[in-house]
């Protein structure tokens, strides 16, 4: 039922219905309506206001955020700087040290593959500056990952240096008896004619000429194998391994100054100058075997002679005249 209100009217002495006119209704209508815009853009005002006025804290972060990328940025250029100072040693590497070691080259690809079939950066995505972040932490992955093939290569070429020490300290490389002590370079390494026969045959070594006793130096390190007088002709003789296919033999000797087992250095007195076995005169007969073969004796004395004496030494070694041995 609809409630009905009265007024009283003070002059009729009577109460009268209260009759709200229809305008008026509109009118009350239109104000509520206008009202409740009112209050709801307020509402809508004061709970967004922070995207229209920053507050000290909103300040704070947005400046924290700008100092983060400028720090990436700088990150960025420190890490690019790496990079430059990186690809110069692994030019250095490719290019010089496993050049003199004989060593392949190691390629782009495998020096700056990245981390393939995983995702290790899931944790950065979804974020302002998740690109930023995503590269600067893969270049950071991609450098991690070549120093520490880098790293490997350079034990390796530690490992190669200490290996090529000792090879040359192993390769023959000075006279077994010194000039001031020879008498003359007797015969070369070639053709000549044997001191018996008479018949032109193969010469596998050099024979220096000198007195009886003079000493004789091991030319390379290495361990002595034989020091006896078992092998025909050679009569009282040393052979010496030096490793990497390298072997000496000495002959003829009067006596020795080792024995089978002993280690040698390049420059030990092993024994000394005599004429034992098919010898014609006192002599040095002495053999450089590379691999298993004879090689010429005159390429390994780089070590002891000059460039005036080994000139005048290869003239006389070629010279076609009589061995001694």
């Amino acid at each position: 039922m609809k409630r009905v209100k009265f007024y009283y009217d003070a002059e009729k002495l009577a109460f009268k219905q209260i009759v709200t006119k229809n305008s008026t209704k509109i009118a009350y209508a239109l104000l509520f309506l206008v009202a409740s815009t009112l209050f709801g853009f307020l509402s809508f005002f004061i709970l967004n206001m922070t995207s229209f006025f920053e507050t000290p804290k909103s300040k704070l972060q947005a400046r924290e955020l700008e100092i983060m990328k400028l720090n990436y940025n700088l990150l960025n250029r420190k890490i690019a700087l790496m990079e430059e100072g990186l690809s110069a040693i692994e030019e250095r590497d490719n290019t010089i040290y496993r050049v003199y070691f004989n060593s392949a080259p190691i390629s782009n690809e495998v020096r700056r593959v990245g981390l393939v079939g995983k995702n290790s950066y899931k944790d950065l995505e979804d974020f302002n500056s998740s690109d930023l972040m995503l590269s600067s932490s893969k270049k950071v992955d991609e450098i991690m990952k070549a120093l520490a093939i880098q790293s490997v290569s350079l034990d390796e070429i530690t490992k190669l240096a200490k290996q090529k020490a000792l090879l040359l300290k192993s390769i023959p490389a000075i006279q077994p008896i010194k000039n001031e002590e020879l008498k003359h370079m007797a015969s070369g390494f070639g053709y000549r004619s044997d001191p018996f026969t008479k018949i032109r045959k193969f010469h596998n070594g050099m024979d220096f000429s000198a007195k009886s006793g003079t000493p004789i130096y091991a030319t390379g390190d290495g361990i002595v194998e034989k020091a006896d007088g078992t092998v025909s002709g050679f009569g009282n003789h040393i052979e010496i391994n030096h490793g990497y296919g390298y072997m000496t033999l000495y002959a003829h000797l009067s006596k020795y100054k080792v024995r089978a087992g002993q280690k040698v250095k390049r420059g030990d007195i092993i024994g000394y100058v005599g004429s034992t076995g098919r010898s014609e005169a006192p002599h040095l007969h002495y053999e450089v075997h590379k691999n298993g073969k004879v090689v010429n004796p005159l390429n390994f004395y780089y070590g002891s002679i000059s460039a005036k004496e080994y000139v005048l030494i290869t003239k006389l070694a070629n010279q076609e005249n009589q061995s001694l041995d």
